[in-house]
């Protein structure tokens, strides 16, 4: 069985037709699927969802791309909002598996930095609070993220989405407790330098993930992507890591069971 350890499953198309898509994800072993939050108008979505289907689990973040959207309210709400999910059964609360999406993104066209990095850094703290990993988004501010993880690093480690970096950004990743998320961007063998630093880590620091419905795979383009393409990343990393595909499913999928504290 996989892990699609990142998938907008809340977003169209699959919540137009969430069984059909979960069937065709089981179908070439996808069991698991976690969903991360861009902010407070998708959180009750998310949740809903995961309530709704056993195969699915969400996070609870604030995502720095939708930073405008996020008004000076939006960490006690998050606070309030995990606080609430803390006090749940059991089986509701496990559903609620990290903090995030969350993260710096400098790409946007006049990017509040400061704001995203205070947002940042909350949302660490509140997930060493209540004892979850975090899920990282990061575009062109990585030194800004590392000093924000140094400074509040995250207890119950974390992950570190679309990863397209250096070997030497994976090692202080890794350092932290960061796992690398592995997406489609190794399906494309322009990525020469993502795929070398991805075929030379540790196994046991990767996971697998689609980002679905975006960051499709070679071969899809122009297409939403989907949970079920996460056996076309698997296959991709074992053809570059020169490994078995039984094996690096099985190591991937225990990482992120163990990661997210999601039974298998």
């Amino acid at each position: 069985m996989s892990i699609d350890s990142h998938c907008h499953f809340d977003f169209a198309p699959f919540i137009d037709a969430p069984e059909h898509y979960l069937t065709l994800a089981k179908d070439v072993g996808v069991k698991r699927i976690v969903i991360p939050s861009v902010g407070e108008r998708n959180w009750h979505v998310v949740e809903q969802l995961s309530r709704q289907f056993d195969e699915l689990y969400y996070a609870l973040g604030l995502h720095p791309f939708f930073s405008h959207e996020h008004s000076g309210h939006a960490l006690p709400l998050l606070k309030e909002r995990l606080q609430k999910v803390s006090q749940y059964s059991d089986a509701y609360r496990k559903k609620c598996v990290a903090v995030g999406e969350c993260g710096l993104d400098f790409a946007i066209v006049n990017a509040d930095k400061d704001q995203q990095i205070e947002l940042l850094s909350e949302q660490v703290t509140l997930a060493n609070q209540f004892d979850l990993p975090v899920i990282l988004h990061c575009r062109k501010a990585f030194p800004e993220l590392m000093a924000v993880l140094r400074q509040n690093s995250p207890i119950a480690g974390g992950v570190y989405h679309a990863f397209s970096g250096s070997y030497q950004q994976a090692e202080q990743l890794i350092d932290l407790g960061i796992k690398i998320g592995v997406g489609g961007t190794i399906t494309y063998s322009r990525a020469s330098k993502t795929r070398h630093t991805i075929a030379s880590l540790p196994l046991v620091e990767l996971i697998l993930e689609t980002d679905a419905p975006d960051m499709p795979i070679s071969g899809f383009q122009g297409e939403p992507n989907r949970p079920d393409r996460i056996c076309n990343i698997l296959r991709t990393l074992a053809s570059i890591r020169m490994e078995s595909e039984s094996v690096i499913e099985e190591v991937t999928t225990l990482t992120t069971a163990e990661l997210f504290r999601i039974s298998l």
